[in-house]
């Protein structure tokens, strides 16, 4: 199941696509006694009755009217994160031997490492990146699968995590890499504005098995950079969960980008960096695909 946000009419809904992917099923429409105006309302709110409901009326065929997806503004499913974005560094092996010839002074940590991502405003399927040429030319991509959190929790034991998640999207870990290495953490080279795209669509937890195992892929200008699967994380999705909720509360929203795969653009040689004009795209294709471009 598949949950999006739309504009309509210059009205903002949410719905969720029909299997083709085609049309969306207005939740004003399947669920007529709740309105959620926002998807943070709807994650934080939504309960196992609704849910189940709406699998019905997605299996079955609604009656209600849907909307032809092509024919609506698809806008990004949380366009503004309740917190900074949670986010885990050099999580595939392969993405940890070209980080440690990219950046300066890189040293593999003996564990997981976590790092905070600044993000005022989430880009979705179709937005600009602002290229900043003047603050730094070597723009990056990372393709991630993000984790949306679904509910409150603190010191989450490992076995209990998928209980606090409630589902999936397609993340680009967008990356200035020359501010990442002057500034010696990766804080600022990764916050400014525009550089945090997420979407299509947020994809139910109960429609992959736990802990996921998905293909993630980038393209820059339709030529394949990166293609590896979930299953390579070095640190695995119930640990992660497991580790930032220690002695740290997880909200319902919260969101985790778990870090990208090799074949990013400061790895190869020479980098193959983005620049004004491109177009870069991210797949996960469990859950869509993330098309942006840089201006």
């Amino acid at each position: 199941m598949k949950f999006i946000r739309y504009e309509q009419a210059d009205k903002t809904q949410i719905g969720i696509l029909n299997q083709a992917g085609t049309d969306i099923l207005p939740l004003s429409g399947l669920l007529p006694h709740r309105s959620y105006a926002t998807m943070q309302e709807l994650i934080e709110n939504i309960t196992g009755d609704e849910l189940a409901q709406l699998k019905t009326a997605l299996h079955t065929g609604a009656a209600s009217p849907s909307v032809p997806a092509a024919q609506v503004k698809i806008l990004p499913p949380i366009d503004k994160p309740i917190h900074d974005i949670l986010c885990v560094g050099v999580n595939y092996r392969d993405h940890q031997k070209e980080a440690s010839e990219a950046l300066n002074d890189f040293k593999a940590a003996p564990r997981a490492v976590y790092f905070a991502k600044r993000a005022i405003h989430i880009l979705g399927d179709g937005g600009e990146i602002q290229s900043r040429p003047d603050l730094d030319d070597q723009l990056d991509y990372e393709v991630e699968l993000a984790v949306i959190i679904g509910r409150r929790g603190k010191d989450i034991p490992k076995e209990e995590a998928e209980n606090y998640i409630f589902g999936y999207s397609v993340f680009n870990d967008i990356s200035s890499r020359r501010l990442q290495n002057q500034h010696g953490q990766w804080f600022k080279g990764k916050s400014l504005d525009t550089y945090t795209a997420m979407g299509p669509v947020i994809l139910h937890k109960s429609a992959l098995p736990f802990p996921v195992e998905a293909d993630v892929r980038s393209y820059v200008n339709n030529e394949k950079r990166q293609d590896s699967n979930t299953r390579f994380f070095l640190t695995d999705l119930p640990q992660i969960i497991e580790d930032l909720s220690r002695g740290m509360t997880l909200e319902p929203g919260d969101i985790i980008a778990t870090g990208t795969p090799a074949g990013v653009g400061m790895g190869f040689r020479p980098p193959r960096f983005m620049k004004a004009g491109d177009c870069v795209t991210c797949e996960i294709p469990p859950i869509g695909t993330l098309t942006n471009y840089i201006i």
